[in-house]
């Protein structure tokens, strides 16, 4: 069988759309490589909302470049938002390249590994599907399973897609131009493939879309939701979605979204928070910067008076609920007290999280009018002073917790053997649970005490009565032997095998 892998750099929806890369190539017959250099096919998911994360895609293509130069029969495919940003230009700025892949164009990979496979010459392919949008669904049914071994011992959080492409015009942003205008998903569909994730075992979704909170049902299923006026121009119908899937899929425990717009974040959404149970207690909503001014000139549609009225009200329906949120940096004239602002939000939000970064210009973005005229030095010191705020709110509101207790759905076994399990309560606190290794409590809702306050998480251990309730851990089967693969002479050249070709 070919031997495929897949290295991924950015955001929640470029890690989903390699979950879809790698059930498309199983579903076509290929086995993943844990080694690249081993691999038929090297995939590189790209993100080009940073230049940092283009450069490094660079810098890896380099590198692969290199390798191929002894090994011409490997495949490399450079997928993702600087594909689509990209196209053509992608052949032409680095060597190696055999296929370059628009997001949209996920299911169409097979066949055209197949075409390279019979001495195709490099391929572009990253159109659009404006007419007829096509969102690839998780591998979850007993099918499925079968042809691909590895979704029985699925995580139990996934990702689900609502939405994709933006209509938002931030200055700033280049997404609008490589995931293109918002193209939504019938609501049925995401309530079948949620349904089949929580029958195969998931315990919490995230739903996933470029303005997730932004979404309109293109088959007209949903009724309005409560508190939603149709004279409110920021109104949208995911309140309703939300219903939906609480109602229609009773077996999820716990709901999430990323990534939301301020001007989204309505009545009715408010209510769904309240209403609804298995929503998390926890919501990312970017703000990007405290400086009127600054907003404006970044085309973000809200005010920082707006911004803070609108979660403001929201956590005052549900004061538990904590926030995190993102920031650039260094925006075109961002002047000292601008940044002072941003600072000041911060504080008066009191998020208990952040991404920061510095602001870098993109292609095709409004901004690149702007002159750039924060120097580096000064976005860097930024950038440090608004982790120092940040650190020490998260700081103050972790060392709260120690001693008291706390839900956490335990996601997976804890890093490098430090922890015996790891997982992330409803505020989306990071947990790790010590002194039960020798239970099984991958994908359940535990009860933990917290024990000590880390830098960025939490150290706990069961409580009496969850440890009594787990299971213990089922013996583990004798490992089987594991054949090296055969290794190629260098420069000996293979065409890629035919495979059928699957789609997602």
């Amino acid at each position: 069988m070919p031997r495929y892998a897949i290295t991924t750099f950015g955001c929640q929806m470029n890690v989903h759309d390699s979950e879809r890369m790698h059930e498309v190539l199983r579903r076509a017959g290929y086995t993943e490589s844990e080694d690249p250099k081993a691999a038929d096919v090297v995939v590189l998911n790209t993100c080009s909302v940073r230049e940092k994360a283009e450069q490094k895609l660079l810098s890896e293509v380099g590198r692969l470049a290199k390798w191929k130069q002894t090994h011409p029969e490997m495949v490399l495919v450079v997928a993702g938002c600087v594909a689509q940003q990209e196209g053509e230009r992608l052949l032409t700025r680095s060597q190696g390249i055999d296929l370059v892949l628009g997001p949209d164009n996920i299911p169409e990979l097979p066949r055209l590994l197949d075409d390279i496979g019979l001495g195709a010459p490099p391929l572009v392919r990253t159109v659009f599907d404006l007419e007829a949008p096509r969102f690839l669904t998780a591998l979850s049914d007993e099918g499925d399973v079968a042809r691909n071994p590895t979704v029985d011992a699925r995580a139990p959080t996934a990702f689900v897609t609502t939405m994709k492409g933006c209509n938002e015009r931030c200055s700033f942003c280049i997404v609008p131009y490589t995931r293109g205008p918002e193209r939504y998903r019938p609501s049925a569909e995401i309530i079948a493939e949620i349904a089949g994730l929580v029958a195969a075992g998931v315990r919490e979704v995230t739903l996933l879309g470029q303005t997730v909170n932004s979404y309109r049902d293109p088959s007209s299923e949903l009724s309005r939701a409560p508190g939603a006026s149709p004279d409110d121009p920021d109104e949208s119908e995911f309140a309703a979605l939300l219903r939906r899937i609480a109602a229609e899929v009773p077996g999820l425990v716990r709901l999430r979204y990323t990534s939301p717009h301020p001007r989204h974040l309505t009545p009715s959404l408010i209510e769904a928070h309240t209403d609804l149970p298995v929503l998390a207690r926890h919501v990312h909503m970017p703000v990007q910067s405290g400086a009127d001014r600054i907003l404006k000139r970044m085309i973000r549609r809200y005010t920082r008076a707006e911004y803070v009225a609108r979660v403001g009200s929201l956590v005052a329906r549900l004061p538990d609920l904590s926030l995190s949120t993102d920031i650039i940096v260094g925006f075109p004239g961002e002047t000292e007290e601008d940044f002072a602002a941003t600072l000041s939000l911060v504080r008066e939000v009191g998020f208990r999280g952040l991404f920061g970064f510095k602001y870098s210009q993109r292609p095709y973005t409004p901004a690149r009018k702007l002159a750039d005229d924060v120097p580096e030095a000064e976005k860097s010191e930024r950038l440090a002073r608004l982790f120092e705020v940040s650190e020490e709110l998260l700081g103050a509101h972790l060392q709260r917790l120690a001693g008291s207790r706390q839900r956490v759905l335990v996601e997976g076994a804890g890093k490098e053997g430090t922890n015996a399990w790891t997982g992330r309560t409803e505020r989306n606190e990071i947990v790790h649970v010590a002194g039960a290794e020798r239970l099984d409590l991958r994908g359940s809702i535990v009860e933990v005490v917290i024990t000590r306050a880390n830098k960025h998480s939490l150290q706990a251990e069961l409580s009496d009565e969850a440890r009594a309730a787990a299971k213990p851990l089922p013996a583990a089967p004798p490992a089987a032997p594991v054949e090296a693969p055969k290794p190629r002479a260098a420069g000996e050249r293979r065409s890629l095998p035919i495979v059928a070709a699957g789609g997602g």
